[in-house]
């Protein structure tokens, strides 16, 4: 069985920045290991996030002030990827792909503390282990059924199909649903917002401007305090949606896009044994859990409406200073060689 000092679930920005703070802090690239259940790293982002969208540092009107080794600038889709693939390779952390963590469990033996993960390939031990999946386990689904034969017309992503010139609808009120709406224009369709609320509440404010620029071109059509009661199949094979609303009716689309969300992986991080409070896991300094030596990173830290890569970097900072501190023995410099050419 492999011994690492620490062990990291998650290769996303949150896992990657985490190595390379460990790696900064004087830890060996052979005392680290990343493991994630997808094919490649920072998954959400390569099969969420269209090729044109912008990933700003800037998140929900907070400024992007970098306080790690890591430090994030505007740029596309392409660049962000890059600049995570240049971490990892910067690293020389091996990186485990494709291995589902199934079990963690927390051991004592002659008054050593230590954690055994078990996985669906093998089994490890670690020092540390900290939990860096993201908040969004699964997609958030509508509480009607979905007629399965439209499962090739009802998306909860924009990466899984091409569109032109077809008429879409586009569920939800948050960042996701504008984000996804301004692709679709791009795209040359034509787009309708349903959204419960009559106004977006959610938005970070460049979305919300965005998206109401768009309403004011007619490019996007918007229709607030609308709810839907079922989806069922039109003559013509498409997306036939029912409103609850009078006003709305029965409107036929060529296909529906879900943008509602994710559940958190609440199960997984209680089979932990770490304590909640209400429906979140209740958390010390540097995101410890009530567990010791047991951390969670990134948008587990930001909460349920998420954080920004930014946001991950730096809480990854702070998570190794804990580590650091009460753990390890190592130290967290306020400069590391590790800044220069890191950053875009």
């Amino acid at each position: 069985m492999k011994k690492y000092k620490l062990f990291i679930l998650g290769a996303g920005p949150a896992g990657i920045s985490l190595a390379m703070e460990a790696r900064a802090a004087g830890l060996e690239a052979n005392d680290i290991l990343i493991v994630d259940k997808a094919e490649a790293h920072s998954w959400v982002i390569r099969s969420l996030y269209p090729e044109k969208k912008l990933v700003t540092a800037n998140y929900k009107g907070m400024p992007a002030v970098c306080h790690g080794v890591m430090c994030l600038e505007d740029g596309t889709k392409h660049d962000t990827i890059n600049y995570l693939d240049k971490a990892i390779e910067k690293t020389e952390v091996q990186v485990n792909y494709k291995e589902e963590v199934l079990k963690i469990e927390k051991h004592d033996d002659n008054h050593t503390d230590y954690f055994k993960i078990i996985t669906n390939k093998g089994q490890y031990e670690s020092k540390i282990v900290v939990i860096a999946i993201g908040i969004f386990g699964k997609p958030n689904k509508p509480d009607y059924k979905l007629p399965l034969r439209l499962k090739k017309r009802i998306h909860f992503d924009i990466t899984s199909f091409k569109a032109n010139n077809e008429n879409i609808l586009v569920v939800g009120g948050g960042d996701s649903a504008s984000e996804f709406a301004q692709y679709l224009v791009e795209m040359g369709n034509d787009v309708t917002i349903s959204y419960r609320r009559n106004s977006f509440e959610k938005m970070n404010v460049f979305n919300k401007q965005s998206i109401e620029e768009l309403e004011k071109c007619n490019k996007v059509k918007i229709i607030y305090g609308s709810n839907i009661s079922k989806v069922e199949v039109s003559e013509n094979n498409k997306p036939l949606v029912f409103f609850k609303e009078e006003e709305y009716g029965v409107q036929e689309f060529d296909r529906v896009v879900y943008a509602l969300g994710g559940s958190t992986p609440e199960n997984f991080l209680k089979s932990t044994g770490i304590d909640f409070c209400g429906d979140s896991p209740k958390l010390l300094e540097g995101g410890e859990t009530s567990i010791k030596g047991l951390f969670v990173g990134g948008d587990l830290l930001a909460g349920k409406k998420g954080g920004s890569i930014s946001h991950a970097f730096n809480s990854s900072r702070l998570t190794m200073e804990k580590i650091c501190q009460s753990y390890l023995g190592c130290k967290v410099s306020r400069t590391s060689g590790y800044e220069t050419g890191v950053r875009i």
